[in-house]
């Protein structure tokens, strides 16, 4: 069928004017509602207003305005109904066949730090997500519309095809559409299940909600013989990976985007000129200078061999030298603020790597995931970044100034290390990194190992540890490796006997009361 009669009720009015000048000027009556539809009389666009249409005037301060059987039987009548045409024609209703609506803007109000409770629910939509369903289900006869860059693609349709859209197109925009009320109806459920019997609000809702887009299918998972999908929140997180752009190289993987995003998130937590190598989710290598050239040389110098096949993140446009450098190894993909049109040239020497820019900002999920047996496992983000002067020293020698700042760096990237965790810094330089053993000697001795099969020399270097040390064998390790500075969360029942044996070595040591466990 052709549009003959288009309901028009829309919060956001992006591209509103444009969209029913097409309309009108295609011949389709519209009809609409309060604010949009004086917005379209100001333009000079005829329009009925509803309350004219139904023969019902707007009432409750508008809370009763589309919720009439003339406005609902003209988008739910059946065109392939005998019996809905001749109840259709007995009460002197005619069809509605294009419906363009969008919601309140919920989200937007519960996001105020000073919204209320009362103010929330003023601004939960029910007519328009009635219409929004009602044109959903009949997508047979109904054209839905409730994202605006869906506009354009509508009057092409419109104007190609004598005012018809496809049945195709229907059907996507209905899902589209029952989609949108969907994520609507999830934020409202998070919202109101948060708050509490004492009428506050809890960081977690009874019932948890998350909604994706889906950006592409993989390939397949962590594994050949699984499958794969990539999405993105529906709200854009903005610095989040999964609004990088792709500039050269082969499809990513499942991996390379999980290992990717590990790398991304380190790199973003430094100031200075930083570059981070990881290995399976785990840094390999990480140093910060004046130059993002002199980090990633410093970097890929702690582990050489780990870092074949890695991924590299920077936080400074990568340039020429840079990218010059980088070609010497095998590196799967590339991750950096932007790429110099000079870097650009250089890359596409290798075609497959994968080279993605994405701006350095500094957004963030607002819960991590995991999937568990049944069930999800949902907390907050660790964003927590210790200060220097939130750090106490506990042992009887006190760090130099220079031991400072290579302990907030070497804290830095433990917190990105999965547990065990200990790495081993100096000047802003990782020298060896032990990561994912089950006992944190284990990790301590791997990174004892790492670090002088990468030929540094440990003398001098501080470490940090993710979780306390529960025994004194573990700074034993490190101290007979040459550290001679420590960071770590204390809160051991045995803390005095690790303090004792820093003592004992002339080490000193610094808590820092926050631990950084990864798993």
């Amino acid at each position: 069928m052709a549009i003959k009669q288009a309901l028009i009720s829309v919060s956001d009015k992006t591209g509103v004017i444009d969209l029913a000048q097409a309309l009108h000027q295609s011949g389709i009556t519209i009809i609409s509602t309060g604010g949009t539809a004086r917005l379209l009389q100001q333009n000079a666009i005829p329009v009925i207003e509803i309350s004219d249409y139904t023969g019902f005037p707007e009432m409750l301060d508008g809370r009763v305005k589309t919720l009439h059987p003339k406005v609902h039987a003209g988008i739910l009548a059946r065109n392939d109904s005998p019996k809905h045409t001749a109840a259709m024609e007995k009460a002197g209703i005619n069809d509605i066949e294009l419906v363009v609506v969008n919601l309140y803007p919920f989200s937007q109000t519960v996001a105020k730090p000073d919204c209320s409770l009362e103010e929330a629910i003023e601004n939960i939509d029910i007519g328009g997500p009635t219409m929004v369903r009602a044109a959903a289900k009949n997508y047979k006869k109904v054209t839905v519309i409730t994202d605006p860059t869906d506009y354009p693609q509508l009057l092409d349709e419109i104007t190609a095809n004598q005012g018809k859209v496809s049945l195709a197109n229907r059907f996507k925009f209905a899902c589209k559409a029952f989609s949108h009320t969907a994520v609507y109806d999830s934020a409202i459920s998070n919202y109101l299940t948060a708050i509490n019997d004492d009428g506050n609000r809890d960081d977690f809702p009874t019932v948890f909600n998350a909604n994706f887009n889906l950006l592409q299918h993989l390939r397949y998972g962590e594994n050949p013989h699984q499958k794969a999908a990539f999405y993105r929140d529906i709200e854009s997180v903005p610095g989040g990976l999964a609004n990088y752009r792709q500039i050269q190289g082969k499809e990513l993987s499942y991996n390379n985007i999980a290992d990717t995003d590990a790398a991304w998130e380190c790199v973003k937590s430094f100031e200075n000129p930083a570059c981070v190598i990881i290995k399976h989710a785990n840094p390999c290598g990480v140093a910060a200078a004046d130059t993002i050239h002199d980090a990633y040389q410093r970097a890929f110098a702690t582990d050489s061999t780990s870092a074949f096949g890695g991924i590299i993140a920077f936080n400074r446009i990568l340039d020429a030298e840079t990218a010059a450098a980088v070609l010497n190894q095998f590196v799967e993909v590339i991750i950096a603020p932007d790429i110099s049109d000079e870097a650009q040239t250089l890359l596409a020497q290798k075609r497959n790597i994968r080279v993605l820019a994405l701006p350095l900002e500094q957004g963030s999920n607002a819960f991590d995931l995991k999937r568990i047996g049944g069930g999800l496992l949902v907390q907050t983000p660790d964003h927590y970044n210790i200060a220097r002067n939130e750090l106490k020293v506990v042992t009887q020698k006190k760090p130099t100034g220079q031991q400072m700042e290579d302990l907030l760096f070497a804290w830095r990237v433990a917190k990105f290390v999965k547990s065990n965790t200990i790495v081993f810094c100096r000047n802003n330089q990782t020298l060896g990194i032990g990561a994912g053993q089950m006992s944190r000697v284990d990790s301590a001795k791997i990174a004892t190992i790492k670090a002088k099969e990468a030929g540094f020399d440990l003398t001098d270097s501080v470490v940090a540890s993710d979780a306390f040390f529960p025994f004194r064998d573990g700074l034993d390790v490190v101290v007979q490796a040459g550290a001679r500075a420590v960071i770590q969360p204390g809160g051991s029942i045995r803390d005095a006997e690790v303090i004792a044996a820093a003592d004992e070595q002339d080490v000193t040591m610094v808590f820092t009361g926050v631990r950084h466990f990864r798993h």
